[in-house]
Order: C-alpha cells, then structure tokens, then sequence
C-alpha cells in the first residue's frame, strides 16, 4: 500500500523526535511543494504540528506537568530558518552563553550571526535576531566549537577564569576521557 505524503511527513517529523522545527523545504523530497504545504497544513489543523511563523512548524514538546505544549525551541527555530534559507548560522553572545550554561539568564533576544540578512522574527515573547556579518569563525565544523568561541567572545580575554576552562569543569570525568580532554587542549595550546 502506498504511504501518502502526509503520512511519509509525520513519520519523519516523529522520528526526529519532539521539538523539532521545520519547514516545507525539509519535505520537498517527498513531493512538489503544493502538496507538501497541503500535508503539513492538514497534520497542523488535526494538531499533530504546531505552526510557529509563517512557513515553519514544530512538533512540539509537551509538558504532562502543566498538561500543555511547551514554547518553540528557539535553537530549533533558527535552524529551521536556517535551512529554509540556505544560510549559515552561529549563536553569539549572550545565547551562546546560555546555550553552553556559562549564563543562567535567559536572553528575551536570541541573536545569532548569519550569512544572510538582517532579520528579525517574534517567537512567542522571545525575538529570534540574525544579524549578517562575515562569519569569520565559519570554518569551525562543529556547532559546539561555534558556540564556544561565541561565547568566549562575548566574555571578552579579562573574564576568563579557571571557572570557565574546560579542563576544571572536566575533571570528573572518565580517566581516558579527561585524558583526551587534555591531550586536545595542550595541542591547540601548543600547535
């Protein structure tokens, strides 16, 4: 029996798991883009997504505490955009601090560089921010490395602190993993 697009939509949309952003983009493997807008809006009004702004959705988180979905995932978002756009993308400042746990505030200003313009989307009470700027750092591969230098970047050289460094935060890990830990850190400090 053929699986329609809508039911081959929600499989993947389950598969990625709850809080998942996305937009029809991510669909258009599966058929021409009338049909897959067709899909995701019928899956939106039998609420099995959620429509977070014009042309993206989630599958959003629920909260059996408070017996309701949970807001956007912003990080989430931004990547749906992201991808949508074809654009590239880094967290910076404060919520690149947040995002690592290097700051309990919660921005009400997700910023994050990109390649692409300058625009501004409201997520809820939070303003999802993309700034265009050279990305300088866009040869780092890994989010995580991204975030990193983001991060320190918007503590600036005078407040790093032994707090801070990734080898006083890991030294409870594993033997062999603090142990690579270590290895990588001395490489970058002395190549």
């Amino acid at each position: 029996m053929a699986q329609t697009i809508e039911n081959k939509a929600i499989y993947r949309i389950r598969g990625t798991g709850s809080g998942w952003a996305f937009s029809p983009r991510d669909f258009l493997d599966l058929g021409g883009r009338a049909t897959v807008d067709s899909a995701l809006h019928r899956l939106e009004k039998r609420g099995e997504i959620r429509r977070v702004i014009r042309g993206i959705y989630d599958y959003p988180h629920f909260s059996k505490l408070l017996n309701q979905p949970l807001s956007p995932d912003i990080d989430q978002v931004a990547t749906a955009l992201a991808r949508k756009f074809r654009w590239r993308i880094q967290p910076s400042g404060a919520t690149a601090l947040n995002y690592l746990g290097l700051s309990t505030q919660v921005p009400a200003r997700a910023v994050y560089l990109s390649d692409g313009p300058d625009r501004v989307y409201q997520i809820g009470k939070t303003a999802l921010a993309f700034e265009h700027t050279a990305l300088k750092e866009s040869g780092v591969k890994l989010k995580e490395s991204g975030l990193i230098v983001q991060a320190l970047k918007s503590l600036g050289q005078e407040q790093i602190t032994p707090e801070i460094k990734v080898l006083t935060d890991t030294k409870t890990a594993t033997g062999w993993v603090y142990s690579a830990i270590q290895q990588i850190t001395q490489g970058e400090l002395s190549g």
